[in-house]
C-alpha cells in the first residue's frame, strides 16, 4: 500500500502551508479512525436491535470521526481534547464492562491514550507548525528589519 497520493504531496499540513507533517500526528489520527471502525464493528452486533444501544454506538462513532478531524490539526488543544475524550471513553467502557460484560472499544481506548501520552507524541503536539528554526516561541521574527530601534547593540 502506497502512502503517496496523486496530486498531493505527502508530508504537508492541510491547507498547503508547506510545513512538514509530524508522523506521530498521522499515527494518532489513524488510531482514532481505527477506533471508530472497531467501535462500530463491535458495538452494532452487540446491540441486538436495541435502539438506545444502536444510537449510543452511532453517536460514539460520529464523535470518534470528529475527534480524528480535530487530532489531525496537530495543536496542543487537540492533544488535550483527545486525552480527555479517550479517558472519558475508557471510564465509560469500564462502567459498561461492569454492568453488561461488554468490552467494546475499551481496550482500543487504552492503546490510544497510551500513544497520546508517549513523550514523543506529546512533543509533536506541542510543536508550533509555522515555527522557523532558530526562533524561540513567542519571539517575533523581524530580525534586523527594525533597525535595532531599542538599542540592543547600541554600545559597541
Amino acid at each position: 500500500m502506497s502512502t503517496s497520493r496523486p496530486g498531493r504531496r505527502w508530508g504537508r499540513w492541510p491547507g498547503g502551508r508547506g510545513n512538514l507533517r509530524v508522523p506521530q500526528v498521522c499515527l494518532v489520527t489513524r488510531l482514532v479512525l481505527a477506533q471508530a471502525a472497531v467501535a462500530a464493528a463491535v458495538g452494532l452486533p452487540f446491540s441486538r436491535r436495541h435502539l438506545p444501544s444502536i444510537l449510543i454506538t452511532l453517536g460514539l462513532v460520529a464523535s470518534f470521526c470528529l475527534l480524528a478531524l480535530l487530532v489531525r490539526s496537530g495543536t496542543r488543544a487537540a492533544w488535550l481534547t483527545a486525552v480527555a475524550f479517550e479517558s472519558a471513553f475508557f471510564i465509560y467502557g469500564v462502567s459498561r464492562f461492569v454492568s453488561a460484560r461488554y468490552v467494546g472499544g475499551t481496550l482500543f481506548a487504552i492503546v490510544v491514550v497510551g500513544s497520546l501520552l508517549h513523550p514523543a507524541v506529546a512533543r509533536a503536539y506541542s510543536a508550533v507548525p509555522g515555527q522557523l528554526p532558530g526562533h524561540e516561541r513567542g519571539e517575533v521574527g523581524f530580525g534586523d528589519a527594525t533597525g535595532e530601534t531599542f538599542g540592543e547593540h547600541a554600545a559597541g
